[in-house]
């Protein structure tokens, strides 16, 4: 009993519902339901259902025992016209606590361990100006995790994975960019808006990855509209995510590139070149401005203009990013491995593994008959060829 309440408290109060609330929707006075929450008064099967429903979670995870709650308790880093609830902050929450939850959850069926978190030592913002800190850290981050100097970052969220740092990806309220969160015994969690566009979420994630190298201790969130003062670590973490998804030597060669070839370089060329780097046009004009390759005011002039940046894009023959956004799952790779392995090995229901994954139960088999086929196509595919075998095509064998 003393699980399920710890439980129900910690969940109450990180979806934002008070106590008075709870009563309400199970048809009690306060006092009756105060006494549910210091274990005088048992709880009805009926009303644990109601206070899943009202919690938005479910019933089993109300009643599992096998881990205890994620503690997750974000401050606000900007003052916002809105209330927290307004901006869905306590769902958010709610969600990423989930989502945890689930993780432990498999991670003691399986019998698995997290994956051991690379992390340098916190960044000291007193030993360099900020643009050099973040510029030098970036650098540091794509060696590590092998993105190379001047190279696109690929699958960003797969490379944060394994090195132990989890991000999940679901729908938020519009004016919330992402959560990110220290969880004692666990490790370092983002959650990011599912409903941005796919630029958005990459930035969002790189951001928050900078508050994993300047303030990991510190749980926070992002908001889409900052104050006017926005703190150190805010301007240290917006300075990383440029300098990370789009690496100045990269910048600087893609633009000259551009110039030779035609002796100008135009909006068309940003265009292609934000592209290149998966960034949005602002984000790669701002960063071009940075590195003093066009007029400072550039962005500002194209928002003038009123052209909207997805007709610049399908003039320029580029896709928006749908395809890549679709491909996206709401949990990492690993977690859907562990919660693959833990029903293939009869350790969780199919009903257990349909609700850890979010799925239907039809759709969580098709996911794991599909990943199943993947994994044998890889495994049985055979290359017959020698590592002496020259790939060059025989006219250039000789120049």
């Amino acid at each position: 009993m003393s699980s399920l309440i710890e439980r129900i408290v910690n969940i109450r109060k990180a979806a934002g519902v008070s106590q008075e609330d709870a009563a309400r929707r199970l048809k009690m006075s306060r006092p009756t339901y105060i006494a549910i929450e210091k274990g005088t008064r048992e709880i009805k099967p009926s009303e644990l259902v109601a206070l899943a429903e009202l919690l938005k979670t479910t019933v089993s995870r109300l009643v599992r025992q096998d881990t205890p709650p994620p503690q997750i308790a974000p401050h606000l880093r900007s003052e916002l016209t809105q209330s927290s609830s307004e901006v869905g902050l306590g769902e958010a929450i709610e969600k990423l606590a989930s989502f945890i939850d689930d993780y432990q959850f498999l991670l003691e069926r399986t019998h698995a361990r997290l994956l051991p978190v690379n992390a340098p030592p916190p960044i000291d913002p007193s030993t360099l100006p900020l643009e050099q800190l973040a510029e030098l850290a970036a650098q540091q981050q794509r060696s590590m995790l092998g993105f190379g100097v001047r190279e696109p970052i690929g699958n960003l969220r797969r490379a944060l994975d394994q090195a132990g740092v989890h991000v999940f990806v679901d729908a938020l309220n519009s004016k919330l960019a992402g959560l990110y969160a220290f969880v004692p015994d666990f490790g370092y969690c983002i959650l990011v808006n599912r409903l941005h566009p796919y630029e958005r979420m990459r930035w969002t994630i790189a951001h928050e990855y900078g508050h994993f190298l300047f303030d990991r201790d510190k749980p926070g969130v992002d908001y889409l509209s900052a104050p006017a003062r926005r703190p150190t670590s805010e301007r240290f973490c917006d300075e990383f995510a440029a300098c990370f998804l789009m690496p100045a030597d990269g910048v600087r060669y893609l633009f000259k590139d551009a110039k030779d070839r035609s002796g100008d370089v135009n909006v068309g060329d940003v265009c292609r070149i934000a592209d290149h780097y998966k960034v949005s046009l602002m984000a790669m004009t701002l960063r071009m401005e940075g590195l003093k390759l066009i007029r400072f005011g550039t962005w500002d002039l194209l928002k003038k203009s009123g052209v909207k940046v997805r007709d610049l894009k399908l003039e320029a023959g580029l896709e928006d990013g749908k395809l890549e956004k679709a491909r996206i799952d709401i949990f990492p790779d690993r977690y859907l491995q562990l919660a693959i392995e833990a029903w293939n090995a009869q350790n969780i229901t199919t009903a257990q593994f349909a609700k850890i994954i979010r799925r239907d139960p039809i759709e969580a088999r098709e996911l794991a008959e599909a990943r199943a086929q993947s994994n044998i196509e890889d495994e049985s595919m055979v290359l017959e060829i020698k590592l002496s075998a020259s790939v060059l095509g025989r006219e250039n064998a000789s120049a």
